[in-house]
């Protein structure tokens, strides 16, 4: 279900949102603000990657479909 780029998008942005609600509750909070505004450019580019493999096979599967 999950491939592991998947797993590690989502390991990042876990690690991202932790370390940022340490920072805030620690009284860093512009730090924590920071860590935090990574977190959703962290799943941009997952989703950005994800869509362009899937376009790849999109497109190679419409060229054959197309070849034969």
């Amino acid at each position: 279900m999950f491939k592991s780029s998947d797993l590690f998008i989502l390991f990042a942005v876990t690690i991202s949102f932790v370390v940022s609600a340490y920072l805030w509750f620690s009284g860093n909070r512009e730090e924590g603000i920071f860590t935090a505004i990574w977190v959703p450019s962290i799943l941009a580019f997952g989703l950005y990657f994800k869509l362009a493999v899937v376009n790849a096979k999109l497109n190679a599967s419409t060229d054959k479909g197309v070849q034969q």
